[in-house]
């Protein structure tokens, strides 16, 4: 529901949620649901460590975190995390696709 956002499969198997060409969501289609998104640099450290969280492989150096178990969070959790990835990601587009999404 969130603005510009576009949806594609990438991988075979992962729905990842794009803004601007530039994924801020991966989740996947089979269960246990798992998800990944990106995280402030102050947040990483702390959610990585987190019982369920760890660093997301080949993207933690860009401070993502992979969720295992999705009772990590709460609602209000999810939907700010989600929130905050797609903002944090949003803010490094190039200023050219800023402008087309308006």
């Amino acid at each position: 529901s969130l603005p510009h956002v576009t949806e594609d499969v990438k991988w075979g198997n992962d729905l990842c949620f794009l803004i601007g060409g530039k994924m801020f969501c991966v989740t996947g289609f089979n269960t246990p649901l798992t998800v990944s998104i990106k995280v402030t640099d102050e947040e990483f450290e702390e959610l990585s460590v987190r019982d369920g969280i760890i660093p997301a492989p080949y993207l933690a150096r860009y401070k993502w975190i992979y969720i295992r178990n999705e009772k990590v969070f709460s609602k209000k959790d999810w939907e700010h995390y989600i929130r905050q990835s797609y903002e944090l990601v949003k803010a490094k587009l190039p200023k050219k696709i800023l402008k087309g999404l308006g």
